[in-house]
C-alpha cells in the first residue's frame, strides 16, 4: 500500500521550534580570598597537652625575677627573763642567763639569750621569740609535790625496754619536773646490789637524776651535799652514808693518863 503524505502546517513547526530549551547566561561572581591563618596543629588523643603551662610560659627574653625583699630587724617581742635568772632548757637541764646579745643571722638580726650550764660547762643561745621553749624554775611546792612522787612506788611496764627508754627520754626531753620524777623513780634501784641494771638504763637515770638534783640546789638555796641528802631520803638511796655512826669509846680512852706506865 503506497504511504499517504502527511501536511504539517507552518504554524505547528513554529511551536516545535519555541518549544527548544533556552539558553540561560550565568554570570561569574568574584570570591574575596580568604586571610591566610597560622595552622593549628591538631591533637591526638593519646596526646595530653597541659594549657595552664602553656598559657604561663614567657619566653626567655622577656623573664622577670620575683624582687626578694630582706626582712632587716627580727620582729619584736618583749623579753620575758632578765639576766642573772635561772631558766630550765630542756634538751640541757638548768641554765643562767648572763647576756643579751643580738647576732646578725643571714642579714637579719637576732636577739638572742646567751645561757651558761655550769655543769656541762658550755654555753647556749636561744632567740627571744623561741623563748616559749623555755621554763622558769619550780617553786618549793612543786619540789615538794615531787619528794611525795619519788617516795611512791615505781610504775614500770611489761613493754620491751627499747619502748620505754623512748618514753623515759622524751619525758627527760620533755623538761617537765613531774616526768623527770617519774623517770628516776621508775628507774631507782636504791642500795640493791642484787637488782642488775644495764648501761643505758643506768645512763637515762643519771641524766634525769642530775637535772632534778641542780633543780632542787637552785630552788632550795642550799649546796649540792643537802639537796642530794633530800633527793637520796626520798628514794632511800645511801641510807648508810646518811645516818652517822654512835662513837664507841674504847677502853684507853676512858683511862685516865696518869694510869699508863711510863
Amino acid at each position: 500500500m503506497p504511504k499517504k503524505k502527511v501536511k504539517i502546517s507552518k504554524t505547528l513547526l513554529k511551536k516545535k521550534k519555541t518549544n527548544k530549551v533556552k539558553k540561560i547566561k550565568v554570570k561569574k561572581i568574584k570570591v574575596k580570598k580568604k586571610s591566610k591563618k597560622p595552622l593549628v596543629k591538631k591533637i591526638q588523643k593519646n596526646e595530653k597537652v597541659d594549657l595552664k603551662n602553656d598559657t604561663l610560659r614567657i619566653p626567655k627574653s622577656n623573664e622577670q625575677k620575683p624582687e626578694i625583699k630582706k626582712v632587716k630587724k627580727q620582729e619584736t617581742e618583749k623579753k620575758q627573763y632578765k639576766i642573772k635568772d635561772y631558766v630550765v632548757y630542756p634538751k640541757h637541764g638548768v641554765g643562767q642567763i648572763t647576756e643579751f646579745k643580738k647576732i646578725n643571722i643571714g642579714g637579719i638580726d637576732v636577739e638572742t639569750y646567751i645561757l651558761k650550764f655550769e655543769k656541762d660547762k658550755a654555753n647556749g643561745m636561744v632567740p627571744v621569740n623561741k623563748q616559749s621553749h623555755l621554763r622558769p624554775l619550780s617553786t618549793i611546792n612543786q619540789i615538794n609535790k615531787c619528794v611525795s612522787l619519788l617516795k611512791g612506788k615505781p610504775k614500770i611496764k611489761r613493754s620491751m625496754w627499747s619502748r620505754r627508754a623512748q618514753e623515759y627520754e622524751a619525758k627527760i626531753s620533755s623538761g617537765k619536773i613531774y616526768d623527770l620524777a617519774e623517770v628516776v623513780r621508775d628507774l631507782n634501784k636504791g642500795d640493791d646490789l642484787m637488782i642488775d641494771q644495764s648501761y643505758s638504763e643506768r645512763q637515762l637515770f643519771e641524766k634525769a637524776y642530775d637535772r632534778l638534783l641542780t633543780e632542787f640546789q637552785i630552788v632550795m638555796n642550799t649546796n649540792l651535799e643537802d639537796a642530794q641528802k633530800k633527793l637520796d631520803k626520798a628514794l632511800k638511796r645511801n641510807l648508810e652514808k646518811q645516818t652517822p655512826k654512835p662513837e664507841i669509846k674504847t677502853e684507853a680512852e676512858n683511862v685516865p693518863e696518869e694510869g699508863f706506865a711510863k
